[in-house]
């Protein structure tokens, strides 16, 4: 009975976004509201009281705060790039001109990979909420393919997304596992790069549905391009940390890879150069800071504030999220549109606000649950029963999740803490449990409905879903098993 009560949380949450009928908010401030009387009432913890709880909230309040800069300002700063040329938010500042007279063949599908694994990921990393969908339906909608293809095409531009919006998501579940975001984002890589083996694969099978079949040579040089980002996204990772690793990665290999398969004129090349400079300014200035050691521990120690040793501090000279917003206002002046500010500031609010309040909710009742020792109960009793083997769980429910709620953030919430413990009393390595359990839910939620309607709107392919979902269970199966193995590998070798 105790433990189905502990559990009351955890199945507020579930049953309420099954439901259909609420958002996210609502969802995770059912969960919370749950998750407050039983922590209080029924927590393992005899310490734990009503001043512990309020401690408990502020530090879920903290977490909250450290990544909500990052949403909104990706957004802010995406809408106001976006403007650089037109009166409309909705161009994307990435669908720059191709010198290619012809869309047949070859060319065609290269443009596709290139928007699909560069571009896609590129916006997604920038601003999250599905606008990497958005840049790559931009790019390729004119080259006549059948809505269905293009929804697959959409769905790709998802495949890095544990670099998302500034790797939020990375940064919070670093934040639950109590370890270095750096760390996280860097044993995320191996996962990542061989469930980019199966995406790989869904692009060469619907390229040659959509009439884009290629040689041999051909997608070698796909696998090529696909681990040279994953090289390159490691090394940034490492260098930069991974709220900029992948727009440092990925940006210079988006302008080679444009100049080797178009080779634009200098008009082009200009025009081209023009749409991205914010970005260009933005990734160089935010390189700087972390790579010039003067610079980064100047900026990093200025009006630091650290209320929890253990939990992520905020330096607002330092965070990319505070960059983001700057370089929005610096963008929109230096374009003579300073009066768009306001317009975008409310535009970037009403389509991130529920992500943002989400963080918090979510934040707060995994301090909850920690804080009260129900987290850590859990773990130890589910270790008593399954042993090491209890890992193995950890991609079908965070995959589950994942498709669920479209984020793998509620997974985190509720599983990190509770893995956490599992790994350090089997003695596993608790980077790589924390890896699987991120890289599971946000990888898997490629396959979330959410994201489906939105790539069947900008696709318009409503009413195809079902024939677009008969094709990817395959592969859903495949980076599921591949999970597994990893999983296994985690137990296995410590």
């Amino acid at each position: 009975m105790t433990y189905f009560l502990w559990s009351l949380p955890t199945l507020t949450l579930l049953a309420a976004i099954v439901s259909g009928r609420v958002n996210p908010t609502i969802a995770a401030t059912l969960g919370l509201a749950c998750a407050v009387p039983v922590a209080l009432l029924t927590g393992p913890s005899a310490w734990f009281d009503a001043q512990y709880l309020y401690v408990a909230l502020l530090r879920g309040l903290w977490i909250g705060a450290v990544i909500a800069p990052y949403i909104v300002g990706g957004l802010l700063f995406w809408q106001v790039a976006a403007r650089s040329s037109s009166t409309s938010s909705s161009q994307s500042p990435l669908a720059i001109p191709t010198s290619n007279s012809s869309h047949d063949g070859i060319s065609k599908r290269r443009l596709v990979f290139f928007a699909c694994f560069l571009v896609g990921p590129f916006a997604e990393s920038a601003t999250g909420f599905g606008v990497g969908m958005l840049g790559t339906v931009m790019l390729i909608r004119h080259l006549g393919f059948a809505p269905r293809h293009l929804m697959v095409f959409a769905l790709l531009s998802q495949t890095v997304i544990p670099w998302g919006a500034m790797s939020s998501g990375t940064i919070l579940a670093a934040a639950y596992a109590r370890i270095p975001a750096v760390q996280l984002g860097l044993y995320s890589v191996l996962p990542v790069t061989l469930l980019m083996l199966v995406w790989l694969s869904l692009f060469w099978q619907t390229a040659r549905k959509a009439g884009m079949a290629a040689s041999r040579m051909e997608c070698l040089r796909e696998a090529g391009w696909i681990g040279a980002c994953m090289v390159c996204l490691a090394a940034t990772t490492a260098a930069l940390g991974p709220e900029t690793a992948l727009l440092a990665a990925y940006g210079p290999l988006i302008v080679l890879r444009y100049v080797l398969d178009n080779k634009p004129t200098r008009s082009q090349a200009l025009a081209a150069a023009t749409k991205v400079l914010p970005y260009v300014v933005l990734i160089a200035c935010l390189a700087l800071t972390r790579l010039v050691p003067e610079l980064r521990s100047t900026l990093d120690s200025l009006w630091r504030v650290t209320p929890f040793t253990d939990l992520p501090s905020w330096a607002p000279l330092f965070h990319a999220g505070s960059w983001l917003i700057v370089g929005s206002i610096v963008t929109a002046w230096v374009r003579g549109q300073p009066s768009v500010l306001g317009t975008e500031i409310k535009s970037a609010w009403a389509t991130g606000k529920h992500a943002v309040l989400a963080v918090f909710l979510f934040a707060m009742m995994a301090e909850v649950l920690t804080a009260s020792g129900i987290s850590g109960a859990f773990a130890v009793a589910i270790f008593a029963v399954l042993g090491e083997k209890t890992i193995l769980l950890t991609p079908p429910l965070s995959g589950a999740f994942g498709v669920l709620t479209n984020s793998g953030n509620p997974g985190n919430s509720l599983f990190l803490p509770s893995q956490v413990a599992l790994a350090v009393q089997a003695g596993l390595s608790v980077p790589a449990v924390a890896a699987l359990q991120q890289v599971s839910g946000m990888s898997l939620g490629l396959f979330s409905p959410v994201r489906m309607s939105i790539a069947a709107t900008l696709s318009s392919g409503r009413g195809q879903e079902r024939q677009v979902y008969t094709q990817l269970v395959p592969f859903a199966v495949m980076a599921l098993m591949v999970l597994m193995v990893l999983a296994l590998g985690v137990v296995l070798y410590r």
